[in-house]
C-alpha cells in the first residue's frame, strides 16, 4: 500500500530536475508511504519520464521495494493497493517457468503484464492505482481497480503530463491556480462530493474505476478504455436458498482473501449489519482473538456503541471503543477537510479520521463493512426510490407542490439527525413525475431546486447527471437495479471509497473492504430484486444468509449512518468561522452564490430557526477549501 506519482515532460528535462519534482510530489503524500520511497528517472531526446512512489509495507516487508523491473529493464512499474488473488496468479505464471525476484504482488503484476499485455488487468482481484512504463512500445500506461477503491488523477497541462494519488501532488506542480470547474462545483454543491471523471479544477481529471489510460510517448495522446465489461444485469433462475448459500460462501471466501497480511490486522466495528458480518467471518477465518475497532459518541443521540459490544462479545474479539466528543475532532477538522484537496463534506469523515487514527496504534490494515450497502440494497434511499414510483401514482402532480411546501413548513427540525421529519421532507423534495427523481435523492446537500435559488443562474449546470446517465444507459431511474449501478459510479466512487482512503491514509492505514469484490457484486445483479430486498426489508438475502450466526434479530435491529453532530458545532465551536464565510464584500469577490438566498440560509441554521445541517455543512467545506486554496496564497 503507497501513492504514487508520475511526469512526463514534452522536451528533456535532467535527470536531477525530475527527481527534485518527484521528492516534492512525494513529500506531499509522504503519509500515505511512510516506510520508503523510490524513483524512477528516464532521459529521452524526444521526452523525459519520472515515476515515483511511497511505501506502506504490508506484504513481502523485505523485498518489495518500487520501482520493480522486468528481466530486461524495458517495463517498469510503480503500484499503489493490493492484489487478493496475487498468489493464484503468480503460480499460474511460476507453472509456465516465469520466475520471480520478490515474493510481492507488485511483481506479478509486472509479470502478468509483460506477458499479457493490457489484457493482464481483467484478471486482478484487488484495490489498485498504478503506471507502467513500457519501453518497448514507448507507451506509459495507468490503470484503475474496478470500483475506485485506490485514488488516481492526472492532468495534462501544456508540455506536461502529470498524474498522482492524490490531488495536491499535481497542484502543486503547476505554476497557476487552476480555475474551479463549473461541472465540479455543481456536483459537489449537489452530492457533498464530486465523482470522477471530474474534479473540482478545470483541467484536472480522476481516472474512473476499471478503466486504463494508454499514453504514447511518440505524439503524446492518449485514450481511456475500460478494463473489465460489465454485463448488464439479468436475473438467473436460481432459487433463494441456493442464492443464500452462495452469498454466505462468497462472503467468507471474499473476507479471507483480504485477510493476507505480513502485518498485524483488525476490524472496523459500528454494529451494523456489514460490519458485523465482516468482523464474525474474519474471526472465524483466522481461528483466532481478532482486534475490533469503534468510535462513540459523548452525545447520545449519535452514540450506538451498545451494538458493537454485543458483536465483540459474541465473537470474543480485543474490542478497542473510543468516545468521543466535540473537543477531539475540533483540532482536527483543518487537518481532515484540506486531506481532499478538494471541497468534501461527508460528515462521516471526521469520525472515520478518529477510528483510523486510534485503529493504527494497534494495526496497519483495517477490514470495513464498506460496500454491503451498495451490492445488496442496503440504504434507506432505496426505500425513497420505492416511494416515489408508489406516491406518483396516487398523487397528481398539480397536489404535490403544495403538499411539498406545507411538509417543508410544518416539519422542520432544530436538530441534525436525520430521522422521520428529515426523510419525509427528502422524499417530498425529490419527488419528480418525470422520472428524474433519484438524482435528487442522491443529492444529500441540495436538489436542483434548491442549488438554482443559492447559486447565480450562470454558475448553474442544468444537465449535469448526462454522462453518467449515458454511461449506464439510464435515463429515468425506477427500480433497485437502477439505484444501485448509480451508486456504483457516482456515490461509492465519488463519495464513500474517498473518505475512507483519506482519512485512513493520512494516518497510515490500509482499509480494506471485502464486500467490494467484483464476482460478489456481480453475482448480486443476477438476483432477483426482492431477494436483495423483500418488501421494505432491506440487505434481505445477507441477513438472512447470517441470521443463524447472530442473536435472533439482531440483524434486524435499524443503524444511524456513521454522521458527526456538525449541525451542533456550526452553532458553537465553528460559528465565528461560519460567519465569515458569510460576509456579503467576500460573497460578491466571490461572485457564485445569490446572497439573498445563501447568507438566511446560514443564519437560520445560526438562530436555531431551521436545521440545515447539510446545506450549511457543504457551504462550509466549500468555503473553508476556497479560503485555503485560494486567499491564503
Amino acid at each position: 500500500m503507497c501513492g504514487i506519482n508520475g511526469i512526463i515532460t514534452q522536451s528533456t528535462v535532467s535527470k536531477s530536475d525530475i527527481d527534485t519534482i518527484l521528492t516534492k510530489m512525494n513529500k506531499l503524500i509522504v503519509h500515505r508511504g511512510p516506510d520508503e520511497d523510490g524513483f524512477f528517472t528516464e532521459e529521452n531526446t524526444s521526452f523525459s519520464l519520472g515515476m515515483a512512489m511511497r511505501r506502506l509495507s504490508i506484504i513481502d516487508l523485505t523485498s518489495g521495494k518500487q520501482p520493480i523491473f522486468s528481466d530486461d529493464k524495458q517495463i517498469v512499474i510503480v503500484f499503489n493497493g493490493e492484489i487478493y488473488n496475487y498468489r493464484e496468479l503468480k503460480a499460474d505464471l511460476e507453472n509456465k517457468d516465469i520466475g520471480f525476484k520478490t515474493t510481492s504482488d507488485t511483481e506479478v503484476i509486472l509479470k502478468l503484464y509483460e506477458l499479457e499485455g493490457v489484457e493482464a488487468f481483467k484478471k486482478l482481484d484487488g484495490m489498485f492505482a498504478f503506471s507502467i512504463y513500457d519501453k518497448r512500445i514507448n507507451k506509459l500506461i495507468i490503470a484503475r481497480d474496478y470500483f475506485g477503491e485506490k485514488p488516481l488523477y492526472y492532468s495534462k497541462i501544456d508540455d506536461k503530463f502529470v498524474w498522482a494519488s492524490e490531488l495536491k501532488s499535481i497542484v502543486n506542480q503547476l505554476n497557476f491556480k487552476p480555475q474551479i470547474s463549473k461541472k465540479g462545483l455543481n456536483l459537489f454543491f449537489r452530492l457533498t462530493y464530486i465523482p470522477a471523471p471530474y474534479t473540482i479544477y478545470e483541467g484536472i481529471h480522476k481516472l474512473e474505476a476499471n478503466h486504463y489510460m494508454d499514453y504514447d510517448l511518440n505524439n503524446h495522446t492518449y485514450t481511456i478504455e475500460q478494463i473489465n465489461l460489465e454485463p448488464k444485469p439479468a436475473p438467473q433462475d436460481i432459487s433463494f436458498d441456493d442464492a443464500k448459500t452462495k452469498v454466505k460462501q462468497m462472503v467468507y471466501d471474499s473476507v479471507e482473501s483480504r485477510s493476507v497480511s505480513d502485518v498485524p490486522l483488525g476490524t472496523f466495528l459500528s454494529g451494523g449489519v456489514d460490519s458485523s458480518i465482516v468482523s464474525l467471518c474474519l474471526s472465524q477465518a483466522t481461528g483466532k482473538k481478532i482486534d475490533t475497532f469503534s468510535i462513540g459518541f459523548k452525545k447520545a443521540s449519535f452514540d450506538e456503541t451498545d451494538k458493537s459490544q454485543l458483536v465483540a462479545k459474541l465473537i470474543n474479539s480485543n474490542h478497542h471503543e473510543f468516545i468521543i466528543e466535540e473537543d477531539d475532532l475540533k483540532d482536527n477538522i483543518h487537518e481532515i477537510l484540506m486531506n481532499f484537496d478538494e471541497p468534501f463534506s461527508d460528515t462521516a469523515s471526521l469520525p472515520t479520521y478518529l477510528v483510523s487514527k486510534k485503529t493504527r496504534q494497534f494495526v496497519t490494515v483495517a477490514l470495513t463493512g464498506d460496500g454491503g450497502d451498495e451490492v445488496f440494497g442496503g440504504y434507506n434511499k432505496y426505500y425513497i426510490g420505492k416511494m416515489n414510483s408508489q406516491y406518483t401514482k396516487m398523487v397528481p402532480k398539480f397536489i404535490h407542490e403544495p403538499v411539498r411546501k406545507m411538509a417543508n413548513s410544518l416539519l422542520t427540525t432544530k436538530n441534525d439527525r436525520r430521522g422521520r421529519r428529515f426523510q419525509i421532507r427528502k422524499l417530498l423534495n425529490s419527488i419528480d413525475y418525470e422520472g428524474q427523481f433519484y438524482w435528487d435523492i442522491i443529492s444529500l446537500a441540495n436538489t436542483k431546486k434548491l442549488l438554482s435559488e443559492i447559486f447565480l443562474p450562470e454558475v448553474m449546470d442544468n444537465d449535469l447527471f448526462l454522462e453518467y446517465k449515458q454511461k449506464l444507459d439510464i435515463d429515468k431511474a425506477t427500480n433497485l437495479t437502477d439505484f444501485r449501478l448509480i451508486d456504483k459510479i457516482v456515490s461509492l466512487e465519488g463519495g464513500m471509497l474517498p473518505k475512507v482512503d483519506r482519512t485512513s491514509m493520512l494516518n497510515s492505514l490500509e482499509c480494506r473492504a471485502p464486500f467490494l469484490n467484483r464476482e460478489l457484486w456481480e453475482f448480486a445483479n443476477t438476483l432477483p430484486e426482492d431477494f436483495l430486498m423483500k418488501g421494505w426489508n432491506k440487505k434481505y438475502i445477507l441477513k438472512e444468509a447470517f441470521k443463524d450466526q447472530f442473536p435472533d434479530r439482531f440483524l434486524e435491529k435499524s443503524k444511524s449512518g456513521f454522521g458527526s453532530p456538525v449541525g451542533d458545532w456550526l452553532r458553537s465551536g465553528l460559528r465565528k468561522e461560519l460567519e465569515s464565510y458569510i460576509d456579503v464584500t467576500f460573497l460578491k469577490t466571490q461572485n457564485i452564490f445569490n446572497i439573498e438566498a445563501i447568507v438566511p440560509l446560514v443564519t437560520n441554521h445560526l438562530l436555531n430557526k431551521q436545521d440545515n445541517t447539510f446545506r450549511v455543512w457543504a457551504f462550509f467545506c466549500f468555503q473553508k477549501w476556497y479560503t485555503h486554496n485560494y486567499l491564503k496564497l
